[in-house]
């Protein structure tokens, strides 16, 4: 009887935490459009963007304050909560949005920001937040304890997440939906973690879906305001952090490919980016409109049909992901087999949307 009231109590924190994450970011939208307006944070029209007006990108403020004012709140109440580790992840995640803050004002040095990020990094990894070990889903006694390497994999790890759902931050509502689709599936994997720190990360997951979904309605085509790298990178560093805590630590059937899944869009679509440029010979860091959103809107694809159908694939993967986590492999085999269908049809589709559907909806 204890245990199920307990049990309820836990079930009220992630609802409490989402719905208090998604009003407050809700609600201080608006302001962070005037902070932007203020201090010049404006995206101007540029070749490979889809907007054709100045628009202010500071919206990352309403995602950070929803979610760090409910974390700050929420988590002392859950019984495995760790100040030592909640504190890293809040002081390298407010470095983050520093960083965010000032490059989306002044465009700062692609090598001082990454810089920051490793130092970001490396606060959470001192906070007692590592990947420890890998395991093979399918094997529990094939355990594999990095020792040595935990701490260059799990920097590794954070920063190329970071950057990661930074740079498929190119359309309308793309990266708070595909954030917010990765965070709740990272939810449902902490929540089904036997682990005690399970709760502790249900509820940073909860409250980082409340915060992109409160912002959502203010950024989905036409978008009003852009999230920004104030938004952008902090997501990338949030999901990468609350990752390594949730279930990559504590889920022991699990690993470090259940996250690959979950976080699967952002991450594939950086690494052929970077495959791309090397290939190319062009700086790695170099910008360009060779991102699969930017592939689909040049195949006729307007941005809203674009955006929903990556937040398709989005949501496929982490589906895997969590049946492989519940070693339920003949369903995750057959919803791959599904998404590779799907991809082959994406990729191979010439028909797409007609140019003038294409040009009306891409007026960001």
């Amino acid at each position: 009887m204890f245990q199920s009231v307990a049990v309820q109590e836990t079930i009220l924190l992630y609802i409490v935490s989402f719905i208090s994450a998604f009003i407050i970011s809700l609600l201080t939208t608006p302001l962070s459009k005037k902070i932007a307006l203020m201090v010049g944070a404006v995206d101007q029209p540029k070749a490979r963007g889809m907007h054709k007006e100045p628009m202010p990108r500071m919206g990352g403020i309403a995602i950070f304050l929803g979610f760090i004012i409910t974390v700050f709140f929420i988590t002392p109440l859950v019984e495995a909560f760790q100040w030592k580790q909640i504190s890293g992840l809040l002081m390298g995640g407010l470095i983050i949005f520093l960083l965010g803050f000032f490059d989306d004002i002044y465009n700062l040095n692609a090598k001082l920001k990454l810089c920051v990020q490793i130092l970001a990094a490396l606060v959470v990894i001192y906070s007692d937040i590592r990947i420890e070990f890998v395991t093979w889903p399918f094997a529990e006694s094939n355990t594999l304890l990095l020792e040595k390497l935990s701490v260059p994999i799990t920097l590794f790890w954070i920063v190329g997440v970071t950057n990661a759902v930074n740079l498929i931050d190119g359309l309308d509502g793309l990266a708070a939906g595909v954030s917010s689709i990765a965070a709740i599936c990272l939810m449902t994997l902490s929540i089904l973690s036997p682990n005690p720190i399970g709760p502790v990360a249900a509820v940073l997951t909860a409250a980082l879906a409340g915060s992109c979904l409160g912002f959502l309605p203010h950024n989905f085509n036409p978008a009003k305001i852009f999230m920004g790298d104030t938004g952008s990178t902090f997501l990338g560093f949030t999901l990468a952090v609350t990752s390594v805590q949730g279930f990559i630590k504590g889920y022991t059937a699990v690993t470090i490919i259940i996250a690959v899944l979950v976080l699967a869009l952002p991450i594939f679509d950086t690494t052929f980016a970077i495959l791309r440029r090397i290939i190319n010979r062009r700086p790695i860091m170099e910008a360009d409109r060779g991102h699969l959103h930017h592939r689909l809107v040049d195949k006729g694809y307007s941005q809203k049909k674009a955006v929903i159908t990556l937040y398709g694939i989005s949501g496929g993967f982490g589906i895997i992901g969590i049946l492989i986590a519940q070693k339920d492999t003949v369903v995750a085999l057959g919803v791959f087999i599904a998404m590779a269908v799907a991809l082959y049809m994406i990729i191979y589709d010439n028909q797409g949307d007609n140019q003038s559907d294409n040009q009306s909806d891409n007026q960001k």
